[in-house]
């Protein structure tokens, strides 16, 4: 079976999903997806100096009467912390795609203890985790977690396992 277009299908759930501000930080991973949002007349994209602002931009979009997703790598929970605390106590919607480092293969050893702590990080900060390791997991499971979030104002995570976006080496990552 061909590896389904995944970066298009998440865009096609986030737009059912009613999102219309999108904030990342730039990242290989998601690429293929900030491309397709970027091209969308109706999303706003909005790029991140560091992750821990897009919490703040979600809070801003709800505040606004608009849906937000945030696309960060599994290193970028780690700047998030302090700030996910927020989420819980001011009942704001919260989507959250985290595209993984860190997992079996990967070429930099600076991404294992972040990709590895992620999902602990994010569930002491009261954010329900779904993880998807197929790339047919992937729309359903943001559509899941978007209809979550926006139902009852909670804080929810899709990670993407490094096996769906593909293992670099560091001479493929020297050449981008």
């Amino acid at each position: 079976m061909a590896n389904p277009d995944w970066p298009r299908e998440i865009h096609d759930a986030l737009k059912r999903a009613g999102v219309r501000v999108v904030g990342y930080v730039p990242d290989a991973g998601h690429k293929r997806l900030i491309e397709l949002c970027l091209a969308d007349p109706e999303i706003r994209c909005v790029v991140l100096s560091t992750e821990e602002e897009g919490i703040g931009l979600a809070a801003g979009a709800w505040l606004g009467g608009m849906r937000c997703a945030l696309l960060m790598q599994s290193s970028g929970v780690g700047n998030c912390i302090n700030v996910l605390g927020m989420t819980h106590e001011c009942r704001f919607p919260l989507l959250v795609l985290v595209t993984m480092r860190g997992e079996q293969g990967e070429f930099n050893p600076w991404q294992v203890p972040m990709g590895q702590a992620t999902r602990a990080v994010l569930e002491s900060m009261s954010v329900a985790v779904h993880r998807v390791t197929e790339a047919t997991q992937i729309a359903a499971g943001v559509a899941a977690a978007a209809a979550r979030a926006h139902s009852d104002n909670s804080a929810q995570a899709v990670l993407i396992a490094q096996q769906v976006i593909g293992i670099k080496s560091f001479q493929e990552q020297a050449a981008q």
